[in-house]
């Protein structure tokens, strides 16, 4: 029978917190999160809520001021409809922001299922036929500093070794930022030496290296250290079709891309065209929940994996419907630092610390109604600095 439900009014909420030992990286004038020793930066988050006429208020934890500024465009096409028509609002507002990123669509359609979730008194992930109750989880690091942290191919390969001592079975770099491109390369044979065979390995220099040529050298050293992919090396800016083919054509390490393509079609044609080897989505990113479960599918049809970017309730939810792909993104993570995730969950939600995972290295999959997860409301209102209400 359908649900007579109507999405009522949808807040904002913006609130700042804060995070020992986290600075950006002014060493290089760049915009890496890296380890600084101190206080810590202090971060703005959001928490988008969509209330509805069966008293049911979805909601989501993330996004940035951008993704609600271009939520404003559509907001008022959201008001009186119903929230589990979430196909047809996925075709609807692509269409109205074909000439910009899209990146609002994804918090509202994450709440949006979390809505459908709540309503059906189910996991999200039971509503996209999931069946895993906890993933394999990756430890994603910091990028790498001049400050004392990860400031050497050494301090790379103890932390590697810390987290693999941990239960960790995979460990991601990131690099430094305008570095000599012969310290990446000992970074990459460092890490391996030091974990042997037994934990893959994965780098992600977060589009850094200036030159195809560079981007080639750091490839070969990868090959060398059998990393399991290579992602988004140089400053095409993770978009070059051409330019990763070229680089596939040149080296063995598997490569990852797709974070900086923006919904569905991009990503098929990157894996078309021989671009890729994973295929990269993101929730937040790509249209929400319904957009990348339909990058997950279409790489299923071609016989490829795709890889979950970022943590997260949603990224949990997907990957456990999802039976391509094989590590969650559990960071960034440092020795000395602490998490980029806010801390915000009371309950349901073991948080995204370097901590979190159990003695197999896996997290578990959220299992209350909808994302599963409720708020700390007295947090969030005691350092909240905006809010605002549609209509």
């Amino acid at each position: 029978m359908a649900h007579p439900i109507k999405i009522t009014r949808i807040d904002v909420h913006e609130f700042q917190w804060q995070s020992p030992n986290i600075g950006v990286d002014d060493y290089y004038n760049s915009f890496n999160a890296v380890y600084q020793p101190g206080p810590g930066a202090r971060h703005t988050s959001y928490i988008l809520q969509i209330h509805t006429s069966a008293g049911i208020t979805g909601e989501f934890a993330g996004g940035s001021s951008t993704d609600y500024a271009q939520m404003a465009m559509f907001v008022d096409y959201l008001i009186g409809r119903n929230p589990l028509e979430r196909e047809l609002i996925y075709n609807d507002v692509k269409r109205a922001l074909r000439k910009l990123d899209r990146m609002s669509m994804g918090p509202v359609d994450i709440a949006l299922w979390d809505i459908a979730g709540k309503l059906y008194d189910a996991p999200v992930y039971e509503l996209l036929g999931g069946y895993k109750r906890s993933v394999p989880a990756y430890a994603s690091t910091y990028h790498g500093d001049e400050n004392g942290g990860l400031n050497t191919p050494e301090a790379f390969a103890d932390f590697a070794e810390q987290c693999k001592d941990m239960g960790y079975r995979a460990f991601k770099i990131h690099g430094w930022s305008h570095g000599p491109i012969q310290r990446e390369v000992a970074n990459v044979l460092a890490v391996r030496q030091r974990v042997g065979s037994q934990m893959d390995l994965m780098l992600d220099p977060a589009c850094e290296y200036e030159t195809f040529g560079d981007a080639l050298k750091v490839g070969r050293a990868c090959d060398e250290a059998d990393f399991f992919w290579y992602e988004d090396p140089f400053k095409d800016g993770g978009i070059s079709m051409v330019a990763h083919r070229k680089l596939r054509q040149l080296i063995k390490t598997p490569i990852l891309m797709g974070e900086h393509l923006r919904t569905l079609e991009p990503k098929v044609d990157a894996a078309v065209l021989d671009a890729c080897d994973f295929l990269r989505v993101n929730p937040t990113y790509d249209l929400g929940i319904t957009g990348a479960m339909k990058v997950a599918h279409a790489a299923e049809g071609l016989g490829l994996d795709v890889e979950i970017h970022a943590p997260g309730p949603a990224q949990r939810h997907c990957m456990a419907a999802i039976r391509n792909t094989n590590y969650y993104e559990l960071g960034l993570l440092h020795p000395l630092a602490g998490s980029t995730s806010a801390p915000i969950y009371a309950e349901g939600y073991n948080g995204d610390n370097l901590d979190s995972i159990d003695a197999n290295g896996h997290v578990p999959v959220p299992d209350g109604p909808g994302l599963g997860v409720t708020y700390n409301w007295d947090l969030i209102e005691a350092n909240r600095t905006g809010r605002k209400s549609y209509p």
